[in-house]
């Protein structure tokens, strides 16, 4: 009895984790790329602040080598995981300041973590300067 218990629990996070990243993600889908396909060819273009986070972090990075579309599918897929991931962990917290507190630190150590990932994947795939 303590097994289906185990697996009932488990099964529910499973489904919040999942829920939580499909709707993160077409939300990222909906008002980040498909914005950012809009005005990619415009003169005075605004990057999602993702884009400009990795364009200032990793300066090696070649993002004339790097599809746009590629790095927006793959910006929107690692933030909705890290989302997700946060969320189902704080939903067990019962204290309200420590909820905030780790979501707040915890998706910044995510996302560094994430978007130093994404940086190691173009790197490794050769796009970088002089790579």
């Amino acid at each position: 009895m303590d097994e289906l218990s185990f697996f009932g629990g488990f099964m529910e996070e499973v489904v919040l984790f999942l829920i939580t990243y499909v709707l993160v993600f077409l939300m990222y889908q909906i008002f980040i790329v498909s914005k950012a396909k809009r005005n990619k060819d415009k003169k005075n273009k605004k990057e999602p602040l993702e884009v400009l986070y990795l364009k200032k972090m990793y300066k090696k990075l070649d993002f004339k080598k790097i599809p746009y579309n590629q790095l927006l599918q793959l910006i929107a897929l690692i933030s909705s995981f890290d989302i997700s991931v946060i969320v189902t962990i704080v939903v067990h917290i019962n204290n309200f300041l420590l909820e905030i507190l780790v979501g707040f630190f915890g998706i910044i150590i995510l996302i560094l973590i994430s978007y130093h990932v994404i940086y190691l994947f173009y790197k490794k795939k050769g796009m970088i300067i002089n790579g």
